[in-house]
């Protein structure tokens, strides 16, 4: 067999399982992007109405994969000199009375769910405003002033740094800390750091026009859920991006050297602690880790994703569907499953 004939050969057994992928999950629009050394792949299927280009074209929400976003942004800025990395979160905030369980709590604390912060702010303010809204739009109603009056009356579950424990509320206060200190808001610090530099035009942090966005849905496929507004959460979970964007963004930690990013991107994929029992179960700065993956899965109201890579094969990949996430869904296993065949 030729050379060119066995990139044939791969390449025509990739274009099968990245289809074969689609036809495995379930939702209005399922999309399965994969890049393989800045060659791509993307397909689309589902029981909705859209034609595959339509798809390729939308942008979806990821959820708590938006963190990678927000962490980058840190770790972009921290090269600047515009942040310490390891600066305490209250140097970044209007003054708080004296605590020193959270006073101890700095940025890179809040990036890796170590802070000791609960998942979710336990304030009456969240309990009014998210909780009775939490299947379709919980933090419309929640802005920033909220999100910091509940880390001033919150308390730290353990000492920072002690232990692991997933924090959208912590992933929020990071990206609101960056904003205050540079006097910028979240979504131009992060179009000005993060989305310009990489050239992600079709990403955002807001509902778009009419037919923009892919709809979101509830389990059963057929309900739809109103677009996600994040306010004051939105650094831990308001990205909406396409197809394509994303594998921008994932081929960008793949090949950082290719970027103007190289020093942040190469930053947040450094191991900084164990998760999990096996010693390949790591989490860097932003990412899981397992072995030579790197992955973040994501899920809103409507929406299911799941973003990964592989540098050693050069791949990223991937997996979004309009409809909700459930315990059922095989949509993460179906990512994670692409970017470790990759390395067969």
């Amino acid at each position: 067999m030729t050379a060119g004939t066995l990139r044939r050969a791969t390449a025509a057994g990739w274009e099968e399982r990245v289809r074969a992928a689609v036809r495995s999950l379930d939702g209005p629009d399922v999309v399965v992007a994969v890049s393989r050394d800045g060659e791509r792949l993307v397909h689309s299927g589902g029981h909705g109405p859209a034609r595959h280009a339509d798809r390729e074209r939308l942008r979806y929400e990821i959820g708590s994969a938006s963190k990678t976003y927000t962490v980058l942004l840190l770790a972009a800025l921290a090269h600047a000199g515009r942040v310490g990395a390891h600066d305490p979160v209250t140097a970044h905030l209007p003054p708080l009375r004296p605590d020193p369980h959270r006073d101890a709590i700095t940025l890179t604390h809040l990036a890796t769910h170590t802070s000791g912060l609960p998942r979710l702010p336990h304030d009456a303010e969240f309990l009014r405003r998210a909780v009775p809204a939490w299947r379709t739009n919980p933090y419309a109603d929640y802005g920033t002033g909220h999100l910091l009056d509940a880390f001033a009356r919150a308390r730290v579950r353990h000492r920072p740094g002690s232990r692991w424990w997933y924090s959208n509320f912590g992933g929020a206060l990071l990206g609101q800390a960056l904003a205050r200190t540079t006097a910028t808001s979240y979504a131009d610090l992060l179009t000005d750091h993060v989305l310009g530099p990489l050239g992600l035009g079709n990403t955002g942090l807001h509902p778009g026009t009419s037919g923009r966005d892919a709809v979101g849905h509830r389990r059963d496929g057929t309900t739809p859920v109103p677009p996600l507004v994040m306010r004051g959460f939105a650094p831990a979970g308001a990205v909406r991006a396409t197809p394509h964007d994303l594998l921008t963004f994932l081929e960008a930690h793949v090949a950082p050297e290719r970027t103007p990013l190289t020093a942040a991107l190469r930053e947040v994929t450094r191991p900084v602690l164990r998760r999990g029992l096996r010693p390949r179960q790591t989490h860097t700065l932003t990412w899981f880790r397992d072995g030579e993956v790197f992955y973040h899965p994501g899920a809103t109201p409507g929406l299911e994703a799941f973003l990964g890579f592989h540098r050693a094969t050069r791949t990223a990949v991937a997996v979004l569907a309009a409809r909700s996430w459930s315990r059922r869904s095989s949509l993460g296993l179906t990512g994670y499953a692409l970017l470790t065949e990759a390395d067969g």
